[in-house]
């Protein structure tokens, strides 16, 4: 059952990143990131459960720090060249 979900999840990932090709604008490609991460920390946990590694659980917790620490940075830089052009 894990394993049907983590294909499930990763099928959605692929039709994402065809949807970030058609339009690659800096927050698309963000958006993307953020997708990846969220995802793949699902993906990881499912198969961690699945394939009986404990060790894939904090791969990840690493995998969603980065991609919140990825998140914060692009928003700050984002709110910060935004207020430059005003």
């Amino acid at each position: 059952m894990s394993l049907g979900i983590a294909l499930f999840l990763l099928a959605n990932l692929v039709a994402a990143l065809v949807a970030a090709a058609r339009r690659p604008t800096p927050a698309d490609l963000m958006l993307t990131a953020l997708l990846f991460g969220s995802t793949g920390v699902g993906v990881l946990v499912l198969l961690a459960r699945a394939m009986q590694l404990p060790a894939l659980v904090d791969v990840a917790l690493t995998l969603a720090l980065l991609a919140a620490i990825t998140g914060i940075a692009f928003a700050r830089r984002a709110w910060h060249a935004g207020s430059r052009d005003e």
